[in-house]
């Protein structure tokens, strides 16, 4: 990676995103773009896949091709100090190639991997090859994997229902080689994110309390999740403090969204600049 320090000359992070274009700036790069923005952070771009969707889900999906990928992250590579990589939407095995190669090659030591496997509309945003690539090569070289609940389940095998079943999740995550493991409770019956990582040869574990906020503009808390543990990592923040940060900073992005669209509206990103 090109000037090891990874700051830009007035000292502003650079954080990579690699993920999909969302029309509605729910999710995806545009969201990443306004949460590293909100971060004080700048944010450089690889997209995997185009995406025909609204606050109304997930029409359809389409890849962007394999060499693409790896022109655009070894072009950004060599040219920018980057600090640290959000991870969120793959599309396919080839562009799940892709990504594999570059953090291979390149051995970032700040990758934070949303393993986006399905919208919340049940549409498939990547294929089982690709999980696949994702499961072997991708999470060993991630330092924090996000997973919501049906994407630890999907991971590890684990049915995740309860406190206890997030913990076997996590710990299977770990296992797979991940440095940590964040499984977020936003879909079970208490809102508490569980964070798990290796000291050692030993596991820690934190609780991060929450509860349920009734809104309808929830779309790409995920992705906002993620890209904000990356900016905070990028800066310096303790994985601890980082994880805590990051969801009290969605919260208040869903606190303070305004509606919109006919379905399931964006969070809002950059409520740091309305205060």
């Amino acid at each position: 990676m090109a000037e090891k320090n990874g700051l830009t000359r007035n000292n502003t992070p650079i954080v990579l995103t690699i993920a999909g274009f969302d029309p509605s700036s729910g999710a995806g790069i545009t969201a990443d773009v306004k949460t590293a923005a909100a971060h004080g952070c700048f944010a450089v771009c690889c997209i995997t896949g185009l995406t025909v969707q609204s606050t109304q889900g997930v029409q359809s999906v389409h890849p962007v091709r394999g060499s693409v990928i790896r022109m655009t992250l070894e072009e950004l590579a060599r040219d920018l100090p980057i600090v640290a990589i959000r991870l969120g939407m793959l599309g396919s095995a080839e562009a799940a190639e892709a990504v594999a190669d570059f953090l291979d090659r390149f051995r970032p030591a700040m990758v934070v991997t949303d393993p986006v496997i399905r919208a919340s509309s049940g549409a498939a945003l990547l294929d089982e090859a690709g999980v696949t690539i994702l499961k072997n090569r991708i999470l060993p070289l991630s330092a924090v994997v996000t997973p919501n609940v049906a994407e630890a389940e999907e991971l590890t095998g684990v049915k995740v229902e309860t406190p206890e079943d997030q913990s076997r999740s996590a710990q299977a995550l770990l296992a797979l080689g991940v440095g940590a493991a964040v499984v977020t409770g936003g879909h079970l019956a208490e809102a508490v994110d569980l964070l798990a990582w290796r000291g050692g040869d030993e596991i820690h574990k934190e609780c991060f309390a929450g509860e349920h906020l009734d809104s309808r503009s929830t779309h790409g808390t995920g992705c906002a999740f993620a890209m904000s543990l990356a900016c905070r990592l990028a800066k310096g923040v303790p994985l601890v403090s980082a994880v805590a940060e990051a969801k009290a900073y969605v919260r208040r992005a869903i606190e303070t969204a305004h509606p919109m669209g006919k379905g399931i509206g964006p969070v809002n990103h950059l409520w740091p600049f309305e205060r």
